[in-house]
């Protein structure tokens, strides 16, 4: 299986403000190109794209292509069940809107403390494995956000689970908070494979600062900046696929040129790398991938992941400079939107942030900024 896989998580849209209007025509031709060009590896879950993802999976895949051409990964997410009925009830629509008969990689979604406790209360390995045992399931596995420590103590006391799902990217390499590095050491350890997810940080390493392209762009001329990050993903051994959310038919092609034959990193690529993390570190006020889990049950309606990338495009302005277009987009945001001052600090958006960011008071530094 070649290592490129297609994250069904941030399709092209037909209205930006509304994550279920997928663009469906748009995404059946991506979806041809990937498995024109040899790849076959398709993710998806639950609450991707407002809880329309695995609906289009069906329209623009599983309709449309044999089911020997490609393989499907789908995941259970401890924030939708609460009884031991729950999970079956959530696997069978899975299964509805997709229109498989089986999965071919499914997993218990995005694991850290808390999730932990209720899908060991809940038996929810022994769920997957019996899924797995009725060919319901080929391969069972998990999706982590949490420290190296208790991604040891998983797999120490679950080895029956065949690979992982990290959050892998040269940015959060070496972050105390990620600690990407650690957690797939610790999957090496334990002979897992590893999926990639975030390679790319949710495009802020497709975008970066100045500085950091130029180091990059002087090496690579012609290779885009997001391709530094998909490869060094890819280079790892133990990784099996990297997933990206591909939004566009530009970003399918140059992630599936690049990705047909990949070649691994130079000693001198990881350092240019490593040098372009500290510049864009040095930048990020906000580390938010954008992945959109915090505003699907904000009761105010507050777009959280925007006002933190209007946020961070502020802090890289020149504090000489004053005023900027972010203004701008700020009041036009706020118009379509809650307001960060509306927050109410319920802390839903905390508690199922896989950054584990701490959003309220994030929330209060945007709107101080703006409020300029």
């Amino acid at each position: 299986m070649k290592k490129l896989g297609f994250g069904l998580m941030r399709l092209p849209l037909l209205d930006a403000n509304d994550a279920g209007s997928i663009d469906l025509e748009t995404t059946k031709k991506m979806v041809d190109v990937f498995l024109e060009r040899g790849f076959t590896y398709f993710d998806t879950a639950w609450m991707y794209c407002g809880f329309k993802s695995e609906e289009a999976v069906k329209e623009v895949l599983v309709s449309r292509h044999p089911r020997d051409s490609f393989t499907l990964a789908s995941k259970l997410h401890a924030n939708f069940f609460d009884t031991l009925e729950g999970r079956d009830e959530i696997f069978n629509e899975q299964r509805r809107k997709t229109g498989v008969e089986f999965f071919d990689y499914y997993l218990l979604h995005g694991i850290e403390a808390d999730s932990y406790a209720k899908y060991e209360r809940l038996d929810c390995f022994n769920w997957l494995l019996e899924k797995k045992a009725r060919g319901l399931v080929k391969h069972a596995g998990f999706s982590f956000h949490d420290s190296p420590e208790l991604l040891d103590e998983i797999l120490t006391k679950h080895p029956e689970m065949e690979f992982v799902q990290l959050q892998i990217n040269y940015l959060d390499w070496d972050s105390e908070w990620v600690r990407s590095r650690a957690c797939y050491e610790t999957a090496v350890k334990h002979g897992k494979q590893v999926v990639v997810m975030e390679p790319v940080k949710g495009g802020t390493l497709a975008k970066l600062p100045p500085a950091a392209e130029s180091l990059l762009k002087g090496e690579a001329p012609d290779a885009s900046v997001s391709s530094w990050a998909v490869r060094f993903a890819a280079s790892l051994p133990n990784v099996m696929v990297v997933l990206s959310g591909m939004s566009s038919m530009e970003q399918m092609l140059d992630n599936t040129g690049f990705m047909d034959d990949p070649v691994p990193f130079t000693e001198r690529e990881y350092a240019l790398v490593e040098q372009a993390a500290a510049i864009i570190n040095g930048q990020i006020a906000v580390p938010c991938t954008g992945c959109s889990y915090c505003t699907e049950g904000c009761p105010m309606h507050i777009a959280i992941p925007k006002y933190f990338s209007l946020y961070n495009e502020q802090m890289r302005e020149s504090k000489e400079k004053g005023w900027s277009t972010n203004f701008t987009s700020y009041e036009l945001l706020t118009k379509e939107s809650g307001k960060p001052s509306d927050c109410i600090r319920c802390g839903q958006c905390e508690g199922v942030c896989p950054q584990h960011l701490p959003i309220i008071e994030d929330l209060q530094a945007v709107g101080k900024c703006f409020a300029q």
